[in-house]
């Protein structure tokens, strides 16, 4: 029997998401050739991210937040950036490349600071894995961080919006996290702070806020937050890109010059 001298390089590049073989591709133990024709694009995101496959329940609720992500018109400035970008003659990857780089603090960012708010919440308490969990408990939560944010000033992350005073999306993701029966602990505590929130600054819970409390009842981490916005709104960014070349003069301009103050010395 010949000796295998075969070896491993130590510092070889080690994943266990996709395993690549000749004629052969394996996704986090399933073969790609049979996900093709048996999960949705959702559930093969679900997979890549959390690496098993969604429940039938897991796998609508975790559509639905996608769908909810897609776009939001010409008003945020990441798809402005895509549409000036565009504007410029640059191809699509280059538009989507300065859609993505606008994401920041102020635009996407709350998703994950409201990720971390539940589920540290939750966690603290040692409630995520407790099945009579009761309202009393979310509400004294809930009360909690009504006091360190609200009382104190500060916005709560995943909460308000400067275009609508109850956000479509959010109403309806929780619409149907009910009507599914997936209701967990995190949107449960969204919920009891929604009512705090509302009728002391009355604000309700924006997109962000609602999908944070939901992929925390997923199990997501919330530094995939940002990411799972990324790929519910990247469609829509390249709509608008597609848009922009073929419906508008290139270069155009989103502002001319009486709409620009000169401050500095002559």
């Amino acid at each position: 029997m010949q000796e295998n001298n075969f070896k491993v390089n130590p510092k070889s590049l080690k994943t266990a998401i996709t395993k690549v073989e000749k004629d052969k591709l394996v996704t986090r133990g399933y073969n790609q050739r049979n996900l093709i024709e048996k999960i949705r694009y959702s559930d093969m995101v679900y997979l890549l991210l959390k690496g098993k496959l969604p429940s039938v329940k897991q796998s609508r609720i975790f559509n639905h937040v996608l769908v909810s992500f897609c776009d939001h018109g010409v008003t945020p400035p990441s798809t402005q950036t895509a549409r000036l970008i565009a504007s410029s003659g640059s191809p699509v990857n280059s538009a989507v490349a300065g859609a993505l780089l606008s994401f920041g603090h102020k635009h996407a960012g709350a998703i994950e600071k409201a990720m971390e708010l539940y589920q540290s919440s939750i966690n603290s308490a040692r409630l995520i894995d407790d099945p009579d969990i009761d309202n009393k408990q979310i509400a004294s939560l809930a009360i909690d961080i009504y006091k360190d944010y609200v009382i104190k000033g500060k916005k709560v992350p995943g909460f308000g919006h400067r275009y609508h005073s109850t956000d479509p999306r959010a109403d309806k993701l929780i619409e149907v996290a009910i009507k599914e029966g997936f209701i967990g602990p995190h949107i449960k505590l969204a919920l009891a702070l929604q009512d705090l929130v509302h009728e002391k600054k009355g604000v309700r819970l924006n997109v962000d806020g609602a999908n944070a409390a939901i992929l925390s009842d997923l199990g997501f981490d919330p530094e995939l937050g940002l990411g799972v916005f990324i790929i519910g709104r990247v469609p829509g960014i390249i709509a608008h890109i597609h848009e922009e070349h073929m419906d508008e003069e290139e270069f155009r301009r989103f502002c001319d010059l009486d709409d620009i103050e000169y401050m500095g010395g002559k």
